[in-house]
């Protein structure tokens, strides 16, 4: 007879491992295989498909008429749920942006150790732009927005470039977190959540990074101002 503990390590074991299907593809940015899948999972192939097929019955997970499996629609719709609030006042702002400066503007928000793309808008009729999906992660410690967003922690915990971004007020990289990107972000502080950054991302650009801050910055204020400072 199976024990209570060893069925609830085997029923985590399986969560753990479904969570993980979502961020792979997640991460890929493309349809892949259930061969794929596995072997970025590190399973066998039996069971990345009944991880799958389990995510597919409920929305998470699709599959193309090629065979091969994407995110599914159903994700947005929870996604649509996180920091709702936050997400309704910066889209106004984030698709001024957008469209004013032809980049691609977004809020990220810190979980745990890494910076995560909360809600992020595209602009319309720009040549070539930088998609930046929400979900999307990396290390807080690199990219402007990771470092405007450490800028709001206690100041015993900023490195020296951190102290930099406090004193001016925004950080800017250029291809930290992907080659030949570059991005501005400033602090957003808000009561009630996580320490978040408001910025864009771009391929090149005629205006300096303190150009593209002051405009970020008005920006920022405005929702901080839609959901009451």
């Amino acid at each position: 007879m199976v024990s209570d503990s060893r069925k609830t390590a085997s029923a985590s074991q399986t969560l753990s491992r479904g969570i993980r299907v979502l961020e792979v593809l997640a991460d890929a940015q493309e349809a892949l295989s259930v061969d794929e899948i596995a072997e970025r999972l590190g399973v066998h192939r039996s069971i990345a498909y009944r991880l799958i097929r389990t995510l597919e019955d409920h929305g998470l997970v699709t599959r193309e008429p090629a065979g091969k499996y994407e995110l599914g629609a159903r994700l947005a719709a929870l996604a649509a749920g996180i920091k709702h609030d936050l997400q309704a006042a910066a889209l106004p702002e984030l698709t001024a942006v957008a469209n004013e400066l032809g980049m691609t503007c977004f809020v990220a928000v810190l979980d745990r150790e890494e910076c995560v793309t909360l809600v992020s808008v595209e602009p319309r009729h720009a040549v070539a732009s930088v998609a930046q999906r929400p979900g999307s992660r990396h290390p807080f410690t690199a990219g402007a927005p990771g470092r405007a967003i450490l800028s709001q922690l206690p100041s015993e915990d900023w490195p020296v470039d951190v102290r930099e971004v406090a004193a001016r007020g925004y950080a800017d990289s250029h291809g930290e977190v992907i080659e030949n990107l570059s991005a501005v972000a400033v602090p957003l502080p808000l009561r009630g959540h996580n320490p978040a950054a408001l910025a864009v991302v771009y391929l090149s650009s005629p205006h300096t990074p303190a150009e593209l801050a002051e405009r970020l910055k008005a920006a920022a204020k405005a929702v901080r101002d839609a959901l009451g400072g």
